[in-house]
């Protein structure tokens, strides 16, 4: 059930960089794909570390030491799965130059971080419910 609750909140994570970056190309009058995945990213990152934490994980607070080093060690393992989607997203882009060619490579590359970072998650991050 764990990892059926993960899958359906990466999937909603997604859905929401990917309207949030959809928004930002509408908007921006310069640079739209960079700030778009960068503004899509940030939604989806601090939406699925608050579902994560509580739904998936079921994580209680430690104290603000144990919570920093939970947050801390979240973001570090976010930007490293977060490249790997960045990669997909960009490269599909440079290949087809066109906005609606990079989503495609942006889900691709983030259903590969995500079951990564489920992985790193309940074994590093959340690992005290886990036993």
């Amino acid at each position: 059930m764990m990892f059926v609750r993960y899958v359906l909140f990466a999937t909603v994570a997604t859905l929401i960089n990917l309207a949030i970056q959809e928004i930002v190309v509408q908007m921006a009058p310069v640079a739209p794909i960079t700030l778009s995945i960068l503004m899509g990213t940030a939604a989806g990152c601090v939406l699925k570390y608050v579902l994560d934490k509580k739904w998936v994980f079921d994580d209680d607070y430690g104290g603000h030491r144990q919570e920093a080093q939970k947050v801390t060690l979240y973001g570090a393992f976010s930007v490293l799965t977060t490249l790997v989607f960045w990669g997909f997203e960009v490269a599909f882009w440079m290949i087809w130059q066109t906005d609606l060619a990079k989503y495609p490579g942006a889900i691709l590359g983030l259903a590969i971080g995500y079951a990564a970072k489920f992985i790193l998650d309940r074994t590093f991050v959340f690992k005290e419910r886990q036993a």
